[in-house]
């Protein structure tokens, strides 16, 4: 399914592919939020709740710094992409009990290492310097998320 993603993704064009990492990171963002208040609501580490919070924060600074490019060149509207979103986090629903943060974290964890592999990808194949750079420097953010929960995994003193 990634790579069929991915090859959907080369087909954007330039304004076609902000919009759909814009649309990508804000939805991330909320997530991480979500998981944020789940987390404490669950009563879990007070480490869990910061973690995802920062994540949910950082994403929404990605997607403004994405919009704010996307506009220079495009205007307000962004375009409708369909193409499901490789970022998207369908662990909301998981996350019940205390229990669930192993596979919420785990998921979460791929999701980061994917979208920086594929921000990689795209860097590599991007004509526009700006839009190659700020690819590039996404992609070490996506690493540093993956570290990030990779950090509280191992706070947790979770099994693999």
């Amino acid at each position: 399914m990634v790579v069929e993603i991915l090859n959907e993704i080369r087909k954007l064009n330039e304004r076609e592919l902000l919009s759909y990492w814009i649309k990508g990171e804000y939805e991330e963002a909320e997530t991480y939020w979500k998981l944020a208040e789940r987390a404490k609501e669950l009563g879990l580490p007070e480490n869990v709740v910061e973690t995802f919070k920062r994540l949910g924060d950082e994403s929404k600074r990605h997607g403004d710094e994405l919009f704010k490019i996307y506009r220079e060149e495009h205007g307000e509207e962004l375009v409708e992409v369909n193409v499901p979103n490789v970022e998207a986090l369908n662990i909301l629903g998981k996350f019940w009990k205390v229990e669930d943060i192993n596979d919420v974290l785990r998921n979460a964890m791929e999701s980061e290492k994917l979208a920086e592999t594929i921000y990689r990808k795209l860097a590599e194949e991007c004509s526009n310097e700006r839009l190659r750079e700020t690819y590039l420097r996404l992609a070490e953010i996506e690493k540093g998320h993956y570290e990030a929960l990779a950090s509280l995994w191992k706070s947790l003193g979770l099994e693999e």
